[in-house]
């Protein structure tokens, strides 16, 4: 049964999903620009904690803006896209007819460790592994541990997918879920899928929105909760999750869930963060904007928005071998 929160904070979402920008700006280069400047500065939820000085990047935007032909949608494109680069958010994203932008700083710096062609071999998943509603899986390690793949949160699975992997597994010791690369999707089946690991409903995190033009104006912390799943469909045993920095958006949310249930550790790298539920608004030309609106927070009330750190911090060295997988697998069998 979906919580009462999850309830609130769908709604919210759907809310705040599409919105104009309050106040009177020109579909101008200069009228555009400081629809945008004033949208982040007023909505945008992470300006402090990421310690932006937004009102320089004002002055330091501004001069250029005035440079710009008024028919020159390419270069203001451009601006602002820089402009809003500064935020180093995964969620932010500038939506025109001709470009989306996109930023990916938060990645630099760190290992990809993950080889799809490795994980697909015949070491791990082999070419015979099934799949079952955007899961991968197979049995390793002499048929004593299970392996899913799962690369998207934005692929659905039903109750029945999970029935039918976990009797699969149903003689394995425990289990690796490689959530390595998976860039987000849909938190409802980041919700559901954790489910499958808590034998009780559990509190794993918080979240709060924006209540005013304040950059510290937010609502009280609410609670997140994750309920068990059917007796049918848990597993209890040890569950090993793979992570590393492409682990982003609603995947992140999952890896700080899962950080709250007895049986579980994480392994690889730290997550990329995307801990704040993006809304839209729409400029005076039409382009539209995306940004982190809510907060969220891990069980201990810690944003989420830089990353989960794992238990177990594994990197990819060795030729031929998938030493995540393998560290997974050491700690499933001791």
């Amino acid at each position: 049964m979906v919580k009462r929160w999850y309830c609130i904070f769908l709604a919210f979402c759907l809310v705040s999903c599409m919105s104009m920008v309050e106040g009177s700006y020109s579909d101008t280069p200069e009228g555009n620009f400081q629809a945008l400047w004033e949208i982040i500065d007023t909505k945008y939820c992470f300006l402090e904690e990421k310690q932006v000085d937004w009102d320089g990047i004002y002055r330091q935007y501004h001069a250029k803006v005035q440079e710009l032909a008024p028919c020159d949608e390419y270069g203001l494109f451009d601006l602002l896209a820089s402009m809003l680069d500064s935020l180093r958010d995964g969620h932010v994203n500038l939506y025109s007819p001709f470009d989306v932008s996109r930023n990916t700083d938060w990645q630099e710096g760190y290992p990809a460790n993950f080889d799809a062609g490795l994980l697909y071999s015949e070491q791990y998943l082999s070419s015979d592994y099934r799949m079952a509603g955007g899961f991968a899986y197979n049995r390793i390690a002499g048929g004593k541990v299970g392996l899913i793949r799962y690369a998207s949160f934005s692929d659905g699975f039903s109750s029945l997918n999970m029935a039918y992997i976990l009797n699969c597994f149903k003689d394995c010791k425990g289990l690796i879920v490689d959530l390595r690369s998976n860039g987000g999707g849909d938190l409802e089946y980041a919700r559901k899928l954790a489910a499958v690991f808590f034998s009780e409903t559990r509190t794993v995190g918080y979240w709060q929105h924006k209540t005013g033009s304040g950059h510290d104006d937010y609502s009280p912390l609410r609670p997140m909760t994750v309920d068990t799943a059917d007796i049918s469909l848990r597993w209890l045993r040890p569950v090993a999750v793979l992570s590393n920095r492409s682990a982003y958006s609603a995947t992140n949310f999952f890896l700080s869930a899962i950080r709250c249930a007895d049986n579980a550790r994480i392994f690889g790298g730290r997550s990329g963060g995307g801990g704040g539920m993006p809304m839209s608004y729409e400029l005076p030309n039409g382009w539209i904007v995306r940004f982190s609106s809510v907060r969220m927070y891990d069980a201990q009330k810690q944003s989420i928005e830089d990353g989960v750190l794992p238990d177990e911090e594994v990197n990819l060295v060795s030729d031929g071998k998938d030493d995540i997988i393998e560290a997974a697998t050491n700690w499933i069998l001791q």
